[in-house]
């Protein structure tokens, strides 16, 4: 074939492929701009160092790092075989063009023979992987799929290969063929004859079209994350990832209110991002404490649903069509009430969606918009609601567990105290959990700090009616403690709540409550460290449970370690640190009927494995919820906050 025919047939292929390819990108683009607004602007540092790290560094997939590799080998491979596109597609026009100084360079050319290599073993590791190991994780997943896009792969770096191959046998090559000792090698199985000739435009023609193919099929299959992943990643949340977007009651034009996801157009434009970009990967499946015991809730399969209806409904309502309810047509009831909003998933995401926000959007339009909710979840909110509080006791006992201590409950007009003491409801109504809140209180005091509560005038944050889906009770709360703290002057708060933790620090911001948060664990730890406490050693074996909304959603990790390590022998389990197993309370399923096995025994029969006396937490809900898993699996084990065992460590020395 002349060059002007090989041109010619180039430009062709060109053109078919670009057509295709740019049809179906333009109608997804056009799908997901469908979705509501939402702010992913600035933070230009923080993003760019995501896509250094999750994206390029491949961070996330390498905490497991066998597929970790096997996935970085590929990617890593893409991006250092890209020029080699340009090489073969100038090589397909005439054999002798190539990339000017690039190709002719060797140690280029070598680098390019290792990835080659790299990208097969990753290959072949892959379906090792799929089809002889075959993970849970993997279980819904769209397999025959991603064999094809396994096999355009391997059928990408091989034609490369022996495209080169024959370069070299040909003498055609502008690189030291020394440089290329796989191709160098494979070049002995050619001639350099007719035949050999022939085989060189073959090798790379079917090299140009099969990358061609590659890149038509990718935006009509279910793996458009190769796509739009670093897309994804790039509009990833900056802002603290306990915290949930707020939803704007207060609009002018009451069509662009929004009350959650109740069909495809209410979803943000992000959520639909999120939907195009899962790799299937089974990664948020596997550390779901909801699936793991047995229940519907696969973050994955969520995900995959909310895609499905995307695909199905999104060009139809670009024609003027009506979407469908999102809930039960592409996700049941079930699935959005299992969640217990760990954030297990988005840790282990490597491309950031958001499942968390996913799964409280479908509860806001359940709630709000359908009053559909699990029956007994009624009653909190209502208490929430009337009582300010969802154990729906007076207000007058929330300092009850405060009663010989001498703890000053600030009064309206009295000044500001060093550091308020924020409760929390579980502290102050729960008996188990009044522990923690008269150890904390008795430690604060005896190290000399200027120390109060709000008593009655404490409520409820409204976290447990926020990831409800209750959006509007909580936004009372919020306002209502907001102008509560903000009459009393108070700038640090300490909780021993890690829910009240993140709701005050991370998300009454929204709201114009501005103040130095601290948990409880942190000051103490700060406390010890300055030698206002002193505690002895102690070589009791200590097993520290991480809360969730401390330790994934926030990043508290080293405190509470630091003083179980003063005060006993710490022990850690299988699951630890921001990859946790929760307890089973978030998400408000305090309040809501478990189905399936209980989330807090499979915990406590991790913590007993241990072989510890002691099970150490840092949460009030955290204590009831383990306290109950170990009596219901017979475990000897006690439980207690950090602060009980501190305060009794102090007691005894």
């Amino acid at each position: 074939m002349s060059t002007v025919a090989s041109g010619l047939a180039l430009f062709a292929a060109l053109a078919v492929a670009t057509a295709l390819f740019t049809r179906r990108a333009h109608l997804l683009y056009r799908i997901v701009r469908l979705g509501k607004p939402t702010d992913r602007s600035g933070d230009l540092g923080r993003r760019t160092k995501a896509e250094a790290t999750v994206v390029l560094g491949q961070r996330k997939l390498l905490q497991r790092i066998v597929p970790g590799l096997v996935h970085a080998f590929v990617f890593w491979g893409f991006i250092v075989l890209a020029p080699t596109i340009v090489m073969a597609l100038l090589g397909a026009v005439a054999s002798e063009w190539t990339l000017p100084w690039l190709g002719h360079q060797g140690w280029y050319f070598l680098l390019v023979d290792l990835f080659c290599v790299l990208v097969l073993v990753g290959v072949v590791s892959a379906f090792l992987i799929r089809k002889v190991q075959r993970p849970a994780r993997f279980e819904g997943s769209h397999l025959r799929e991603a064999d094809l896009i396994l096999g355009l792969i391997a059928l990408i770096v091989t034609t490369l290969l022996l495209w080169h191959a024959s370069q070299i046998a040909l003498g055609l090559n502008e690189w030291p063929a020394g440089w290329s000792p796989v191709s160098n090698a494979l070049s002995g199985l050619f001639g350099d004859g007719d035949t050999t000739e022939a085989l060189e435009r073959v090798f790379v023609w079917l090299h140009v079209l099969t990358i061609l193919g590659f890149l038509v099929y990718l935006p009509y299959s279910k793996h458009l994350h190769i796509a739009t992943a670093g897309i994804n990643v790039w509009f990833g949340r900056t802002r603290a990832r306990g915290r949930l977007e707020p939803l704007d009651f207060e609009v002018e034009d009451e069509a662009a209110l929004r009350l959650g996801s109740g069909s495809l157009v209410d979803m943000t434009w992000k959520q639909m991002l999120d939907t195009v970009s899962c790799t299937e990967c089974g990664r948020c499946q596997d550390v779901c404490p909801a699936w793991a015991t047995g229940k519907d809730l696969s973050p994955k399969l969520l995900i995959m649903g909310l895609r499905d209806r995307l695909f199905e409904e999104g060009p139809a309502v670009l024609g003027g069509g009506e979407a469908t309810a999102l809930v039960p047509g592409a996700v049941t009831d079930e699935v959005v009430w299992d969640c217990v909003t760990c954030g297990a998933c988005v840790h282990e995401c490597p491309v950031s969606i958001e499942h968390v926000d996913h799964i409280v959007d479908l509860r806001r339009h359940l709630v709000m918009s359908e009053s559909r909710f699990p029956a007994e979840a009624g009653t909190m909110l209502r208490d929430v609601g009337r009582s300010s509080n969802p154990w729906g006791k007076a207000q007058s006992e929330r300092a009850a567990w405060a009663d010989g201590l001498d703890v000053r409950v600030l009064e309206p007009g009295d000044p500001a105290p060093e550091i308020l003491y924020w409760v929390g409801c579980a502290a102050s109504f729960d008996e188990r959990a009044r522990a923690t809140a008269r150890a904390t209180a008795t430690l604060l005091l005896r190290a000399g700090l200027d120390v109060a509560i709000l008593g009655p005038r404490e409520s409820c944050t409204g976290d447990p009616a926020r990831r409800m889906g209750d959006e509007f009770t909580f936004q009372e709360q919020a306002r209502q403690n907001v102008g509560t703290l903000g009459d009393a002057g108070v700038t640090r708060i300490v909780t021993s709540c890690p829910h009240c933790f993140n709701t005050l620090g991370n998300e009454y911001g929204d709201f114009g409550g501005d103040y130095e948060v601290v948990h409880h664990t942190e000051l103490l730890a700060e406390l010890l460290a300055d030698g206002r406490l002193e505690a002895p050693a102690g070589e009791e074996a200590i097993t520290y449970h991480d809360s969730c909304y401390l330790a994934r959603h926030n990043d508290v990790l080293a405190a509470p370690r630091e003083i179980v390590s003063r005060i006993g022998r710490p022990l850690e389990m299988a699951r630890s640190g921001k990859r946790t197993f929760c307890c089973g309370a978030g998400g408000a399923h305090m309040w809501m009927e478990e189905r399936g096995s209980a989330i807090n025994e499979e915990r406590a029969r991790e913590a007993v494995a241990t072989g510890a006396g002691t099970l150490a937490v840092a949460c009030p809900f955290c204590t009831m919820m383990l306290d109950d898993g170990v009596k219901q699996t017979g475990g000897e084990l006690r439980v207690a906050d950090v602060a009980v065992l501190l305060a009794e460590s102090l007691e005894r020395g």
